[in-house]
């Protein structure tokens, strides 16, 4: 399913599209990236096990999360879990380039992903991040939901690989995604 225009306007059907394909395909585990926590709240109810990956403190203001206590607790009381850690691709390799330039490994990775789209290298990179965590089966595959920007406007199958062997991930299946990068 492509949608014509990224961004917020393909949360919902994005959403549908997930929990179709995880009906299908009978997968248990739904890995979403959601700052605010809006868009994994959209997944509560629906009978799987959903992992809200947030930003990580500080990412836009120094010591602030951009999930509220309040969303939390609510997520957290209707069975999901949440993550809110260093980001994969991002971490120590994106404080070498602000403080001295350059591009590091981390952010190449980053990088080649996005030739697939924002949605898709997110979707990648939160999969994986939600195994090293522990909050999901090694293994197994998982359907992941990631955004351009705000909302939700890709889904993928993935199989995800620990971070120490990163490139044993498996993308088997980009369900949606934006045709606009």
């Amino acid at each position: 399913m492509l949608w014509e225009k990224k961004g917020p306007q393909n949360t919902d059907a994005t959403v549908e599209e997930a929990l179709r394909r995880a009906r299908e395909l009978k997968i248990k585990y739904l890995v979403v990236a959601s700052n605010s926590g809006r868009t994994a709240e959209k997944f509560l109810g629906k009978g799987l096990e959903i992992i809200c990956v947030t930003h990580h403190v500080g990412f836009r203001n120094p010591g602030e999360s951009e999930i509220s206590d309040e969303m939390k607790e609510k997520l957290l009381q209707e069975g999901a879990q949440v993550l809110t850690t260093t980001h994969l691709l991002a971490g120590v390799d994106r404080a070498l380039r602000f403080k001295w330039g350059g591009l590091y490994p981390a952010e190449i990775i980053a990088a080649a992903l996005r030739i697939l789209g924002q949605g898709v290298k997110v979707c990648v990179e939160i999969a994986v991040m939600a195994l090293d965590a522990g909050l999901i089966p090694y293994g197994e595959e998982v359907i992941s939901v990631a955004g351009s920007a705000t909302g939700a406007d890709t889904a993928c199958v993935i199989v995800p690989a620990h971070s120490n062997q990163f490139f044993d991930t498996a993308v088997k299946e980009i369900i949606c995604m934006p045709r606009e990068r």
